[in-house]
Parts: C-alpha cells; sequence; structure tokens
C-alpha cells in the first residue's frame, strides 16, 4: 500500500480532534520534528499537540516532551516529564534520567523515584495472561 503521507494527516487531525491521544502524538512529532513533506514545520503547534497527547496519558508524548525540554535546557520540566513517563512503564524515560543523573543534572532521589516508578508500573501490568504469552 502506497503511503500518502498528506491523508494520514488529515486522519490524524480529524482524529486528535475527537480527542485521540495517539494521533496527537503522531501529529505532534511530524510538526515538532518537520518529518513531513505534508506539512510545515512547526515547533509551537508540535510541542502543543504533544501536550495535549501526553495530557490524555500518552507515555511516548510525555517523554518527547522530556526530550524537547533538554533540548531546550530546561532539565528540571525535563526530569518532571521523564519521571512521569518512567511511572508509566516507559523504559526510555527511566534511561533518560540515569543519564541526566550521570551528567549531574538529575538528584539520585529524583533517579531513585523514577526507578520505583517504572518498577511499580511494571509490577502492575502483569497478569497471568502476559506471562502465559511471555513464555510462548
Amino acid at each position: 500500500m502506497k503511503k500518502d503521507m498528506s491523508r494520514a494527516v488529515e486522519l490524524w487531525t480529524e482524529a486528535a480532534d475527537l480527542g485521540s491521544a495517539g494521533a496527537c502524538f503522531e501529529l505532534g512529532v511530524v510538526y515538532y520534528g518537520g518529518f513531513c513533506v505534508a506539512v510545515e514545520r512547526d515547533e509551537a503547534r508540535g510541542f502543543s499537540l504533544l501536550e495535549k497527547a501526553a495530557i490524555l496519558g500518552h507515555s511516548s508524548a510525555r517523554h518527547n516532551l522530556g526530550a524537547c525540554e533538554c533540548d531546550r535546557r530546561n532539565w528540571d520540566r525535563a526530569v518532571r516529564h521523564f519521571l512521569i513517563s518512567a511511572k508509566m512503564g516507559y523504559e526510555d524515560s527511566l534511561n533518560s534520567i540515569k543519564e541526566l543523573f550521570k551528567k549531574g543534572l538529575a538528584t539520585g532521589s529524583q533517579y531513585g523515584e523514577a526507578l520505583k516508578g517504572y518498577q511499580d508500573a511494571l509490577e502492575e501490568m502483569k497478569s497471568p495472561d502476559r506471562e502465559r504469552v511471555v513464555r510462548v
């Protein structure tokens, strides 16, 4: 099937208007990074869409907000975003806080909180059905 990014952006826009966190995330990435010829790069719009997706509970969007704040050298805000995402079970955010800790940009207590939150999220996601699938 041929990719039609213009159509994808249309559909994501409709879905985002209906409250889809995933669509807000996809559009946020497209606009913030300018990775798509179908739209002109617009960091402010992209950031706003990522914020909307994060508010709707999208852990990758929350992680990306942390990365955006790192680009802006807003370390405290970046750590807060990564911390929330790590507590949602998003491993990349845990690793990001760890790297910021190694560089002296996050505290040991922040890293510890992220690690505990990440582990708690993994525990909450365990189920007998999931365990069975992993073993197969």
